[in-house]
């Protein structure tokens, strides 16, 4: 199996499959597939983020949690839209 050098460069960076399928856009399973060829484990999310020169504290691809509303919050939420409206108009 013939390895693209950038997808082995940033294995050995310690990217995720993911990452690297993004960043270079391609399959994250051609990425598997070169990484199976080098011989290399998968990546160590958490490690990446202990690895950092400058810390950030977050895993990469991290998204905030929406917290759903409530039916109460929601009810008020019309209403003050209901009367922002009305006022309005």
């Amino acid at each position: 199996m013939r390895v693209r050098a950038d997808i082995a460069a940033l294995i050995r960076e310690g990217h995720t499959n993911s990452y690297i399928a993004y960043r270079l856009g391609c399959a994250p399973t051609t990425v598997g597939r070169v990484r199976q060829a080098l011989r290399l484990p998968p990546a160590d999310k958490l490690g990446r983020v202990y690895a950092e020169a400058w810390p950030t504290e977050r895993v990469l691809g991290d998204k905030p949690i929406r917290v759903p509303t409530s039916p109460a919050q929601a009810a008020a939420n019309r209403r003050a839209l209901l009367a922002a409206l009305a006022e309005a108009a």
